[in-house]
């Protein structure tokens, strides 16, 4: 349990260390006095302006994506005992993606602010419930991971169909926004739609987190000791489903957080997938925190989307995962 805490410890004072960096670097850096006097509403009005209405609201956002789909992905690695799963890969990102781009492609986003995190997480709960049902007839980890790749792929499919008949620029430019993901422009408003879902999801994955521990006997095994393995399922679902709608709402499609994360963390809490839950959160807010500041700090012509960066270092860490789950197999 110590150890536990100084490892959640030294995860949120990084945290805390990103949001003060990401409000002090930019495109006009300030100074940390600067800072400081924005953040206490001290000093020149800009100050106040740059911190609380532009760069604070777009690290929290970064930090709360991350830690939503770090804990999704670690829930989900811990129900279906297998590392390579993630609600990227799996497709419930990509199927959360689709249903926020029928919203704005129709219009409904504008009208109503809670059309948009409503469908993402109506989406994300889809392609759960889909994955759910193929566990529940299937026992291959293969055969999941491929329903995921199917249902990543129709969706993306989909999502083809709608970018090639946007009726005009302007929605095309939003739905390719939340295709490659991205927190700029976020504000504190923004955070009141989706923060609500973000939090339901992810109580409901720390309330499953004992079963998780079950899980790793085996599923009759865990039930022979007592655990509910429907309530556990639906538990752990329905968290990440709202955790991942609520992310995606609120910054688009970013991958591989929920691979990378967990699969860092789990050593150093003794491969305990309860144990992983918390720090796994705390590691993918950190995570995309720092690497939103690299995007804005980075010297390009248009800045890069934080979806594009996550997979450009995602990518490369999953084939890695999944090489290293494979000799472990054969060994």
């Amino acid at each position: 349990m110590t150890r536990d805490f100084y490892l959640n410890g030294a995860l949120v004072v990084l945290a805390c260390l990103g949001l003060f960096l990401a409000c002090l670097l930019g495109s006009t850096s300030l100074s940390v006095g600067s800072v400081m006097d924005g953040l206490l509403g001290q000093g020149a009005p800009e100050n106040a302006v740059i911190v609380w209405q532009i760069r604070l609201p777009r690290a929290i956002a970064a930090l709360v994506t991350g830690a939503a789909l770090g804990m999704s992905g670690a829930a989900l690695q811990g129900l279906l005992r297998n590392p390579l799963a993630e609600p990227g890969v799996l497709g419930v990102s990509a199927m959360s993606v689709l249903f926020a781009t029928l919203v704005i492609y129709f219009g409904l986003a504008s009208v109503n602010g809670l059309a948009l995190p409503l469908a993402a997480i109506a989406g994300a709960l889809v392609a759960t419930a889909l994955l759910a049902f193929a566990a529940f007839r299937t026992g291959s980890v293969v055969t999941l991971i491929l329903i995921g790749v199917g249902i990543s792929s129709f969706s993306g499919a989909f999502m083809s169909l709608i970018l090639n008949f946007a009726p005009n620029p302007f929605t095309l430019s939003d739905m390719v926004n939340w295709t490659l993901g991205s927190v700029a422009n976020r504000s504190l408003a923004d955070l009141t739609y989706s923060l609500p879902f973000i939090l339901m999801g992810m109580a409901l994955l720390l309330v499953s987190r004992n079963g998780l521990s079950a899980l790793t006997l085996g599923e009759e095994a865990a039930a022979g000791i007592g655990l509910n393995l429907t309530r556990q399922r639906l538990l752990v679902i329905t968290g990440a489903g709202l955790a991942t709608g609520g992310s995606i709402a609120l910054a688009g499609a970013i991958g591989f957080v929920g691979i990378i994360t967990p699969h860092a963390i789990r050593p150093f809490v003794g491969h305990d997938p309860s144990r992983t839950l918390l720090p796994s959160a705390l590691a993918g807010g950190v995570l995309l925190v720092f690497a939103d500041i690299l995007i804005r700090i980075l010297p390009t012509y248009a800045e890069l989307k934080l979806g594009v960066v996550a997979a450009l270092i995602g990518a490369p860490a999953f084939i890695w995962i999944a090489v290293q789950n494979r000799r472990g197999a054969v060994q």
